[in-house]
């Protein structure tokens, strides 16, 4: 398994901003011969990423053949859009290892939960707006004008190895369809600025923004209208699978219920399940992701995974030498 820690720094990013891999290895007498992989982002309400929504997602994608990442992306007191530049930056990434770590550059599937929901949806609307590849390419220019170098040993240490070569123009030339991601897996996400919002999280990703002419096609948008991504969905948010549970009272099922309408409005392939039972931030549904007081173990929510499992096969095959 390749294991490595990409530290990811664009303006405004937290030092701690860093893309973990889990990139399963390739074998010549294997008859697999490129994966997708899936960038998972955890939750945490835009105030931290959560350790139980993280590694343990990562190797499930593995059990089933998937090669994973983890994004542990800049929170409060960073704001929008550092967070999602440096989500757009690991797609770029990533497609850009593609043939190296046998990757299949057009199966790059972005997960998030919760706040991490709301991350990887707002990538699947804005991936195409003009203001994103700039900022991208601000976060390869900062590592390609240092030291070229931006990979760290998982010790922490700075006993760095190559994986920018300056030289590589690549790098420094990013386009919308460089970041655009083919999928995204929806945990419990956080979506609407509305009525059924999760105030803390678009406190903490917008900050003392206050309008999103910077961002926004449409100038005299609030950053908090701007932010409500039921309101932004058009035909080209790749394919998406959502889960919720009814009972959520943190981030309530109207928000999956908002984005799945608009996709369907928009014509976006969308598979949606709604569980009748569980809290807020399951992960998995097992012991494995569960909190001290066990109360996010719902044998019945775990059947995501194998839900999930299905509809990446279907629309996600690995490739085979076959």
């Amino acid at each position: 398994m390749i294991h490595e820690k990409i530290k990811i720094q664009m303006p405004g990013s937290c030092d701690y901003a860093a893309l973990y891999t889990y990139v399963l290895d390739y074998y010549d007498k294997l008859g697999v011969e490129k994966r997708p992989i899936v960038i998972v982002c955890p939750g945490g309400g835009y105030d931290h990423t959560s350790d139980r929504e993280g590694e343990a997602l990562a190797l499930m994608f593995n059990s089933i053949g998937i090669h994973a990442a983890v994004l542990r992306y800049s929170t409060g007191p960073s704001t929008f859009p550092t967070d999602l530049s440096e989500l757009a930056f690991a797609v770029k990434f990533l497609r850009e290892k593609a043939q190296e770590w046998h990757i299949d550059k057009d199966k790059i599937l972005i997960q998030g939960s919760s706040a991490g929901g709301h991350l990887i949806a707002s990538l699947g609307c804005f991936w195409n707006k003009a203001f994103l590849p700039s900022e991208v390419k601000k976060g390869f220019g900062k590592i390609l004008g240092g030291n070229g170098r931006g990979m760290m040993n998982m010790d922490g240490s700075d006993d760095y190895a190559a994986v920018f070569n300056p030289d590589e123009i690549r790098y420094s030339k990013v386009s919308n369809e460089d970041i655009r991601p083919n999928g995204l897996i929806l945990n419990y996400p956080v979506i609407t600025s509305g009525e059924y919002a999760h105030a803390g999280s678009i406190k903490n990703l917008i900050g003392d923004l206050e309008n999103a002419d910077d961002f926004s096609d449409e100038k005299g948008i609030s950053m908090s209208d701007f932010v409500s991504l039921e309101k932004r969905v058009s035909k080209d948010v790749p394919a998406c699978f959502i889960w919720h549970t009814f009972e959520d009272q943190a981030v309530p099922v109207e928000n999956s219920i908002l984005f799945a309408a608009a996709l369907r409005k928009a014509g976006v392939s969308t598979e949606l399940h709604i569980f009748p039972h569980g809290c807020h931030g399951l992960g998995l549904g097992t012991a494995l992701t569960a909190a001290n007081e066990g109360k996010e173990v719902v044998p019945e929510v775990n059947m995501w995974t194998s839900l999930v499992k299905n509809w990446i096969e279907i629309n996600y095959p690995i490739t085979t030498k076959f």
